[in-house]
């Protein structure tokens, strides 16, 4: 069983699935990070993120998994490295290849068959585990949404702003996995209300749903 928490960059949701996941007691995938560590292993072997062969056969061959609160990358915390404005930039673009996404996505699946989650990204819903019993997008505006990732990676928010743009661009319109609302998911808009708050939301959804 897994709790699908998808949106856009920015939107909260790593955030809100990782307060979630305490809440309840169950664990929480952070599906974003995978792509980061992706983009940030493709990097250690200068191997081209937009030429696709290359980018699937380091997606195929390195190893991610997920400890407490660290990311480890072939057994190598990567936590903070994965996290720096080029690596999220990089993500972005290894992550639009149908290779990698498969890659990726079969793992996820494979984490989910074990046990119950709270997993985020933006296809959970949609690709990953479309038959979800809790599907919940979150939203927020624009402006806040760059204000969260500068106060972050230390980016003035214009610059950010730009980023995002161009984020959601090749997040909508790419082929496979696009960023889009499950037809049954719950969407939540984050601007002007906590973290606390949106999780305490979806963790009462989930408990009249007879899911904790």
């Amino acid at each position: 069983m897994v709790i699908a928490i998808d949106g856009p960059a920015g939107a909260g949701k790593s955030t809100v699935a990782r307060g979630l996941a305490d809440a309840l007691g169950i664990t929480y995938l952070d599906s974003g990070a995978m792509y980061r560590c992706v983009a940030l292993a493709v990097k250690r072997a200068q191997a081209d993120p937009d030429d696709p062969n290359q980018a699937m056969g380091v997606a195929s061959d390195i190893d991610v998994a997920f400890d407490g609160g660290r990311v480890l990358l072939d057994s190598d915390d990567v936590s903070d490295q994965i996290r720096s404005p080029e690596i999220s930039a990089l993500a972005s673009r290894v992550s639009v290849h149908p290779g990698v996404r498969e890659a990726m996505v079969m793992r996820q699946r494979e984490m989910i068959s074990r046990g119950p989650y709270v997993a985020e990204g933006r296809d959970i819903g949609t690709v990953v585990s479309p038959e979800s019993p809790l599907k919940v997008f979150l939203v927020a505006d624009e402006g806040e949404r760059a204000r969260r990732r500068a106060a972050e990676s230390g980016q003035p928010v214009d610059e950010v702003l730009d980023e995002l743009a161009d984020r959601d661009r090749r997040d909508i319109e790419r082929e496979h996995g696009a960023l889009q609302a499950a037809g049954d998911s719950v969407q939540v808009d984050t601007t002007a209300v906590s973290p606390d708050q949106v999780v305490e939301r979806i963790a009462e959804i989930a408990r009249e749903r007879g899911l904790v």
